[in-house]
């Protein structure tokens, strides 16, 4: 009793609404322990193919109600939309899209998780229930002949799975429910890139690296990998082709007599 009025000493400042937050928030942790599981993986096979994938995995008492159904119903409809793949069991959702190149995956990546195309078409109810995540992917492409250089930067606001001070400093975090990663995979690997604000990666496995996403933060993601570019490639054979047809044609020229034969005849 002690603690729990301690606790109420330290949070007590932050204004009631606060307060009310905080409480929901240890009554969750009460009751669900670790509840969802969230994977956002992209893929690259190469620079025209690839698919990016959300898993999602419900345990305990959050898996079960109407809002769960209505929210996993929606997220299939959106994957359906964007001519996704839907493999559903249970408290298991998974969904998986196809895309063409870098400008097709920030346009199918952003419109799946941007926070209006997920809200339409749910119940006034659930709509409601959807916390505001901001997302937004970008893929810049620069190409160097034979090689593809591509730079992914991806920012995700989960501040508001949080509870936080005016000041911004993260105070109660439900990173015991959630376990939410993203992931990278290109055919030769991948590199996080250093720097002071960017989020670096738990793993790296058979080139492919793993975030740890951190909820009630901004995260933000920003990785370089190097793919072979196969127009480059096709107009170097094609040109190595024609030079070396030229060359041998040139050597089946039939010889002009030379100028002795010509004197003796």
């Amino acid at each position: 009793m002690a603690a729990a009025v301690r606790c109420l000493d330290w949070i007590w400042p932050l204004g009631r609404q606060r307060l009310a937050t905080a409480i929901l928030f240890l009554l969750t942790a009460v009751l669900l322990t670790g509840c969802l599981d969230s994977d956002v993986a992209v893929r690259f096979d190469n620079q025209n193919r690839g698919e990016f994938a959300q898993h999602i995995q419900l345990r305990d008492r959050l898996g079960s109600g109407q809002s769960v159904s209505q929210w996993f119903n929606l997220i299939e409809r959106q994957g359906k939309r964007l001519g996704g793949r839907v493999e559903r069991s249970g408290q298991d959702l998974r969904v998986t899209i196809p895309f063409d190149n870098g400008a097709d995956l920030e346009r199918k990546f952003n419109q799946f998780f941007n926070r209006s195309f997920q809200a339409e078409g749910a119940s006034a109810q659930l709509a409601a229930e959807l916390p505001t995540v901001t997302s937004h992917l970008e893929l810049k492409q620069n190409n160097f002949l034979l090689l593809e250089r591509n730079r992914l930067h991806y920012d995700l606001d989960l501040r508001s799975l949080g509870l936080t001070s005016s000041t911004g400093t993260v105070l109660l975090s439900p990173a015991g429910l959630l376990d939410l990663t993203f992931s990278l995979q290109a055919p030769w690997g991948a590199r996080s890139l250093p720097k002071p604000d960017i989020l670096q990666p738990n793993q790296t496995s058979n080139g492919q690296l793993i975030w740890q996403l951190k909820p009630g933060e901004m995260n933000q993601i920003e990785a370089v990998f190097w793919m072979p570019n196969p127009l480059g490639i096709g107009t170097v054979v094609i040109v190595g082709l024609v030079l070396a047809g030229s060359y041998l044609k040139a050597q089946q020229k039939p010889q002009p007599p030379s100028t002795e034969t010509s004197a003796i005849s």
